[in-house]
This record gives structure tokens, C-alpha cells and sequence, in this order.
């Protein structure tokens, strides 16, 4: 079993095979859900294979991808799971997460680049992407990209830990009739390690599907929206279904966008990544 840094302090364990779910998660009734935490451990060397394998989803395992700003978008991807980060003044839609990764990281013990110092949450330096392009190779620009590219375990953990607070959001939001099943297709991922994987990687990609400012048309297309979709019970088939319903997931996000974001461009990779999870 691998074990992590001393300094890192990390807090949980897995033999191989990347999942385990304490027993009371598997037993647990639906009567409690709104007290819930998923408590899911992995030993520090599977979880830097997680980090690795989202790293080459999002960047294609560079370390140049590690900081990105994609065309038509009004923010920078950065991290092996492309984070969110808005410039001053400016939000949108979807989840800002790479203030919330430094401050994890940073709670961990890990020394920050220059550029990410400040006390409390800051804007993105750079204002638009013109901007960003023109700093690729500046010195600030760099060190982010080295900081970044140093911490792939810590960004792992930050992952893993979004996706244990995921389960209880998703029942949350879940119409009353739909939670136990869920619950119940959550569990069935959740217990083997490509369904973990999938789960890890998805809730990052597409978010927990829990914002109501992430739909189109007022469908999401998050976790909760592709569990929803699911119904089987057996887990040899759960990973293999997962994919089938992310796929139908995204088609529909791309059918329901607004046609100025032009977001059908994307859509190959998204599938070619869901399929990834099952080894299609």
C-alpha cells in the first residue's frame, strides 16, 4: 500500500483497486440522505493515478495544456481538470473552481507561486484570452504551469474530495421520487474502480448537475442528470451504462445550447472521453 507525504496529511486509504465505500454508505437508507458524506479513501499512489488519468482527459498529459484558455470562453482552464478561473467583474454559468483548488492545495501545506499569494480568493490576472495568449511565456506564466504540474497528487485529492460531497447535493436537488435510485446508481459505480474513475472524472467534466444556472433549456447535463438516466442494478453492467447515459447526456447539452456557442465542436471529444471510461 502506498502512503502519502507525512506532510501532506492526507486522510485517506485504499488497498488496489481505487474504491471502497465504508458499509454504512452501501446500507445506508434513504430516509438519511440529508445527513450524508460519502467517505471515499484511496491510498495516495491510486489517487495520483486518478490525477494522471484526468490530467491526460483535459490536457492530453502536457504540461502546456496544464494551462488553458479555450476559444469562445470568457475564463482560463487550469489544472489537470481545467478549473475555472474568471477574470475581475466577469462570471458566467458554470462553476468557478480553480480559487477553491488553491485554497486546498494551499491548506495542504503546498508552497504557492508568486501569482497566487494574495490573501483570500482573486480575480484571474489576465482579462480576456488575447491577454492570456500573449503571457504564455512570461515568467509568472511558468511558474503557475510548474506549480501546477507539481501538485497533480494534491489536485487528485481535490477531486476526490468534490465527488464525496456530491452524493448528498445530488439527492438534494433529486425530485423525492428519483433519489433512491440515485443513490442506488451512485453505489453501483462507486464499487468498482472504473466506475470510481468514471465518477471522479464526470462530477470534475460536467459538474454534479446541481446548478440551476448549468441548463439549457432547463435540462442539465451534470452527474446527477446521467444517474437519473440510469436503472439497472447489476454492477458488471453499471460502467458500460454510465457511458451509454453521459453520451445521450451531452448530445442532448449540444442540441439545447444557444447556437452562438456553437458547442457541437466539442462534442466528439466529449464522447471519445465518456467512452474512455469503459475502455471503448
Amino acid at each position: 500500500m502506498d502512503k502519502c507525504r507525512p506532510s501532506r496529511k492526507q486522510r485517506c486509504w485504499l488497498p488496489s483497486g481505487f474504491c471502497f465505500l465504508a458499509g454504512w454508505l452501501v446500507a445506508a437508507t434513504i430516509a438519511l440522505w440529508p445527513h450524508m458524506s460519502c467517505a471515499i479513501t484511496f491510498s495516495h499512489g491510486d489517487a495520483l493515478k486518478i490525477g494522471k488519468r484526468v490530467w491526460q482527459n483535459e490536457c492530453n498529459g502536457t504540461i502546456s495544456g496544464l494551462t488553458a484558455w479555450n476559444q469562445g470562453e470568457d475564463f482560463a482552464s487550469l489544472g489537470i481538470g481545467h478549473f475555472i478561473w474568471y477574470p475581475k467583474g466577469r462570471r458566467g454559468p458554470f462553476d468557478e473552481s480553480f480559487p477553491k483548488l488553491v485554497s486546498f492545495i494551499s491548506k495542504r501545506g503546498a508552497k504557492l507561486p508568486t501569482l497566487l499569494l494574495t490573501s483570500g480568493e482573486q480575480p484571474c490576472p489576465w482579462n480576456s484570452r488575447a491577454e492570456f495568449l500573449q503571457a504564455q511565456h512570461t515568467p509568472e506564466m511558468n511558474q503557475l504551469r510548474q506549480f501546477l504540474a507539481d501538485t497533480i497528487d494534491l489536485q487528485a485529492e481535490f477531486l476526490i474530495a468534490r465527488l464525496e460531497g456530491a452524493l448528498p447535493k445530488m439527492l438534494a436537488e433529486a425530485a423525492p421520487a428519483d433519489r433512491a435510485n440515485v443513490q442506488q446508481q451512485f453505489e453501483r459505480l462507486v464499487r468498482t474502480s472504473q466506475g470510481c474513475f468514471a465518477l471522479v472524472d464526470y462530477v470534475n467534466f460536467k459538474g454534479e448537475g446541481v446548478l440551476h444556472t448549468e441548463r439549457y433549456q432547463g435540462q442539465g447535463w451534470g452527474l446527477l442528470q446521467v444517474l437519473e438516466a440510469m436503472h439497472g442494478t447489476s454492477d458488471a453492467g453499471a460502467v458500460d451504462e454510465f457511458v451509454r447515459a453521459a453520451k445521450a447526456t451531452l448530445i442532448r447539452r449540444v442540441h439545447n445550447a444557444p447556437a452562438e456557442r456553437h458547442e457541437s465542436r466539442w462534442l466528439s471529444g466529449w464522447l471519445r472521453r465518456v467512452n474512455s471510461y469503459s475502455g471503448g
